[in-house]
């Protein structure tokens, strides 16, 4: 049997009724990937497509342009990194032949660290380039030889402008998290970079939704790419546990304490940057580990914080809401909104950040005196029917949050 008879054929799934949540019996070496890289997955315990994989990596191998339809946590960095590693030339100093962009340097990072490994096992040499960071050592790499560049729009053009990289030799193009990008006013720096590729290129596009700007990026840069959309299960506030717990302004801080205490890793949402730096600071007087993330902190420092984090190292991350973006971890314990969110989208949003593969997250709200009201209009708009329960910061439930009935 040669290995075109083993692999993949997506079409025909579909025509049997395959349903893309059910990979059973796939697995990455019959999608058509290399031993290599294979062995690689394997090492870290990696042995099951997720479904985004299953529809996209066929297409991507055989060279088409590719369109996926997938939100973050469906596994669409390997889905487009493995192919492209897999196809990748060798690159000459200065001129890689892949190029990622990516609309944060958290991303960017995150998805250099899952394709190092990969990466290393076909001999191909990536590098996150993002803004924040000494230009100068991104440069030196470059120099030295890269082969797939992960790099921020910003940087990447100020890349091209010192002349420090060429885009010229570039044979795969990805643009991950399309929506965001457009979100964030970036697409016409990607526009920009994309129009100096030069053509006969390999362009994979990822998005969690492909209308508007996105719908314009497929038509204008992508030649009859192959449509692939999964749409994992969303789970809803009523799956989530909730908990409104009625705090004392001076007792506030210890009471956020004490449900950390209880938990492996906690998320803290403040509504402002100086907020998060004071609630992080009076934790750690609490012999509480916490640290803040947003955007007035240096680089470095965020970095530093979301890699402890992630490790388990950090057991408490304050963040405020547009920081929380770059934050993918699929194993948050406990969100606490130290702040009660302005409205019930912001809720569901910093709710969303526990309720995680497949787990259904723990999620509490801290409310003073003066807040309940427009915390019960919330709870209104979100259907949910839970009282404020108060409490002070040595109260045994706290430390149970699964184990108390909110009866008020």
């Amino acid at each position: 049997m040669t290995l075109s008879d083993q692999l993949v054929d997506v079409d025909t799934l579909r025509q049997d009724g395959f349903d893309p949540s059910d990979v059973g019996g796939v697995t990455f070496a019959s999608l058509g990937l290399c031993d290599e890289i294979v062995v690689a997955l394997a090492a870290r315990g990696i042995t099951v497509p997720f479904p985004i994989q299953v529809l996209t990596i066929p297409d991507a191998l055989v060279g088409r342009d590719v369109c996926g339809k997938a939100k973050t946590g469906s596994g669409k960095t390997l889905a487009f990194g493995l192919p492209v590693l897999q196809r990748l030339p060798r690159a000459k100093p200065g001129a890689p032949a892949g190029l990622v962009l990516a609309p944060t340097r958290e991303l960017a990072n995150q998805i250099c660290d899952e394709l190092a490994a990969p990466a290393a096992a076909v001999k191909r040499r990536v590098l996150a380039a993002y803004g924040g960071a000494p230009i100068d050592k991104q440069i030196k790499a470059l120099r030295a030889g890269v082969d797939l560049v992960v790099a921020t729009p910003g940087r990447m053009i100020d890349l091209i402008d010192r002349k420090a990289v060429s885009v010229g030799s570039v044979r795969q193009v990805v643009v991950d998290e399309a929506d965001r990008m457009a979100d964030m006013g970036f697409l016409p720096q990607v526009e920009w970079i994309l129009r100096n590729v030069e053509s006969g290129h390999q362009t994979l596009l990822f998005s969690a939704t492909l209308d508007g700007a996105v719908d314009s990026l497929i038509r204008r840069y992508q030649s009859d790419p192959a449509m692939h959309a999964v749409a994992p299960r969303e789970i809803t506030v009523a799956e989530m546990v909730h908990r409104f717990v009625g705090v004392h302004k001076l007792d506030k801080v210890k009471v956020a304490a004490a449900i950390a205490g209880s938990a492996s890793r906690t998320l803290m949402f403040t509504r402002t940057k100086v907020a998060a730096d004071r609630l992080a600071r009076d934790l750690r007087r609490e012999n509480v580990k916490a640290a803040p993330i947003h955007g007035d902190l240096r680089q470095t420092a965020r970095e530093k914080s979301l890699r402890e984090f992630i490790a388990g190292d950090l057991p408490v991350l304050v963040a405020t809401d547009v920081a929380a973006r770059g934050i993918h971890v699929d194993d948050v314990d406990v969100v606490v909104q130290f702040d009660p969110p302005a409205d019930h989208k912001t809720y569901v949003h910093r709710a969303g950040r526990t309720a995680r593969a497949g787990e259904s997250g723990v999620v509490v709200t801290l409310s003073l005196w003066d807040e309940e009201l427009d915390v019960k209009r919330l709870q209104r708009r979100l259907e949910l029917d839970e009282p404020i329960v108060e409490m002070f910061s040595n109260d045994a439930r706290l430390g149970d949050l699964l184990g108390w009935e909110q009866a008020g």
